[in-house]
């Protein structure tokens, strides 16, 4: 066991907004300065006997929670962690659960007690949660006992004996092993809901302190986190159920991942719960599954990624799209959706489709619910808010007209100013006046709708999944028999695209993609990050001043499929 350490309060890691603009954004209303769990609590308390949260997953036995009892299990969380884990304001939870209610309480109890959230992944692995562990200083890990027949408990038990913080992991599951803490048992109502709110109420997070961490999908290794404070976050989730037409009457069904900052705020659950809406959870988005939990809860709004709009279309043509009448909006973002995809969105499904293309790191556009069909199946939207500041500029940082594609620069209220504990990513990825650079293409047209081109970066999104090209190379690296790797994307109609990795071998070597894939499982990396292909040459084609060049691989890597679609996997 590894001795404990205190960690490092977090306004040391993190990058101000300039004073100036902290008064803009509150003269403006955008910052409310009050936190994100007053917030809740102010529609809560006008909706006390609505429901507010429903566990849509069919082993949870239907669970189904007003606003007043929602929020009355929060406060009783917030207590319980303090009183009973010791845990205290600022302390970090990681926490990797699957969509479940006691995702959303637990989301609520932090925010109420000043507690910080760290957004993990359920697909995360050892390599992972170590990492976001030990950056963040966490004193707790949150996770489901055993989930698609991974043991998450005993995994975490594990990276707890080797860090020097976490001291506590809190389960959801049946089987609780001795150890760990049942957080279903710690989400139990309050003996006392009026004093636990009384409590919170009179010792609320400073709304500029950090809400919640996010994940960035950067390029360099592992994620970066994204601190974002009770002002930006709560100006996050409420703008954009505006722009989204959010009201007490929206049903929101969450079948992506919770801990993204798409279903978590844009608008998301957040966003949902501030309207005054119904929140429903499901571990899935597979079709069936979600066509009847939309059909049971008369959902009126989801959101998914293009590979899960795809089945949701091929599932709709099929069977029929009867069970999806109540659905008026479909959410697709997290990658560029094809304009013959969109304009299937709603003859088949029979929703206004919303094209929403942003980033954990701040900006969010959205194509609007009444702009015309070209607009929303050609272009990913305009910025929701009139404080977004948005550049596009060629590689020497000039700024171009419309119509010409270029690297895409933000800056607004709810856009922050720098990444958590990472001084050398800063000073690359934000400029000194706070421009952050987001490393997408895009073009701007002339009505102001901006169309995704690319990225300027080395990523690969699979379906929705952000990778870094560096963190997959690092891995293969890892192989005796590897002398050089590069990895990129793969095109593929389902996801967009896969991992290809690139090998050049040692004298004498072999290598399969079965023993690549092996290298990734030792290491304890997630599984969605492992390779679909390898290609072994005898060397990597490099640019004029000897740089592995990416382009000229992605374009051989045409070629190739082209000849020999089959090979991947």
């Amino acid at each position: 066991m590894v001795e404990h350490t205190t960690a490092t309060p977090i306004a040391e890691g993190t990058v101000p907004w300039p004073e100036e603009l902290v008064r803009e954004y509150t003269e403006r209303g955008w910052w409310r300065g009050r936190s994100l769990g007053a917030d809740l609590y102010e529609v809560a308390d006008r909706r006390p006997d609505e429901v507010a949260l429903v566990d849509g997953s069919p082993d949870t036995g239907g669970v189904r929670f007003t606003s007043a009892e929602l929020m009355a299990r929060a406060d009783a969380l917030a207590c319980r962690l303090v009183d009973d884990l010791g845990l205290r304001r600022e302390d970090r939870v990681v926490v990797q659960l699957p969509n479940c209610w006691q995702f959303v309480v637990l989301t609520l109890a932090c925010l109420r007690a000043g507690i910080v959230p760290v957004m993990a992944l359920p697909a995360h692995r050892q390599a992972e949660l170590a990492y976001l562990a030990e950056h963040s200083e966490a004193a707790a890990l949150a996770v489901p006992g055993t989930l698609r027949g991974f043991d998450h408990q005993e995994m975490a038990a594990g990276l707890v004996s080797d860090s020097a913080t976490l001291r506590h992991v809190l389960v959801v599951g049946d089987d609780v092993a001795p150890g760990s803490t049942d957080l279903t048992a710690l989400c139990a109502p309050p003996d006392d809901a009026a004093a636990a709110r009384a409590r919170w109420d009179a010792d609320e997070p400073d709304s500029r302190s950090v809400a919640v961490f996010l994940l960035s999908g950067g390029t360099t290794g592992l994620p970066k986190l994204i601190a974002r404070t009770h002002d930006d976050y709560s100006y996050n989730a409420r703008q954009s159920a505006a722009v989204c037409g959010f009201d007490p009457a929206t049903v929101y069904l969450v079948s992506l991942p919770a801990s993204h900052n798409f279903p978590l705020a844009c608008p998301g659950i957040l966003g949902a719960l501030l309207a005054g809406g119904r929140v429903v959870t499901l571990d899935s988005p597979e079709p069936a599954r979600a066509f009847a939990t939309i059909a049971a809860e008369g959902v009126t709004v989801t959101a998914a990624v293009p590979a899960v709009a795809q089945r949701w279309l091929a599932h709709a043509t099929e069977a029929g799209a009867g069970q999806v009448a109540t659905l008026e909006v479909l959410q697709v973002g997290g990658a560029r959706l094809a304009d013959e995809v969109a304009r299937r969105v709603r003859p088949v499904l029979g929703a206004t489709l919303q094209q929403v293309f942003g980033m954990a790191e701040g900006l969010l556009n959205y194509t609007r619910l009444d702009d015309p069909e070209d607009v929303v199946c050609t272009t990913q939207g305009r910025p929701m808010s009139e404080g977004d500041e948005v550049r596009i500029v060629d590689p020497d940082d000039r700024d171009l007209p419309d119509d010409v594609a270029g690297a895409l620069l933000t800056r607004g209220p709810y856009t922050p100013r720098g990444y958590y504990r990472a001084p050398e990513q800063n000073a690359r990825a934000f400029t000194p006046d706070g421009w952050y650079r987001s490393g997408d293409v895009v073009r701007r047209r002339p009505d102001g709708n901006l169309v995704v081109e690319g990225r300027d970066k080395d990523m690969i999104n699979r379906g929705g999944e952000k990778i870094s090209a560096e963190e997959v190379e690092n891995v293969v690296y890892r192989l005796p028999q590897v002398a050089q790797v590069a990895a990129v994307a793969m095109p593929d109609p389902d996801l967009g695209e896969r991992v290809c990795v690139y090998a050049v071998l040692e004298p004498g070597a072999a290598l399969t993609l079965e023993e690549a894939r092996q290298a990734f499982a030792d290491a304890g990396v997630a599984r969605y990050k492992w390779p679909d292909r390898l290609e072994l040459v005898g060397e990597l084609a490099t640019t004029k001043v000897g740089k592995i060049d990416k382009k000229a691989l992605r374009e051989d890597l045409r070629v190739r499929l082209a000849a020999h679609p089959e090979e991947d996997d």
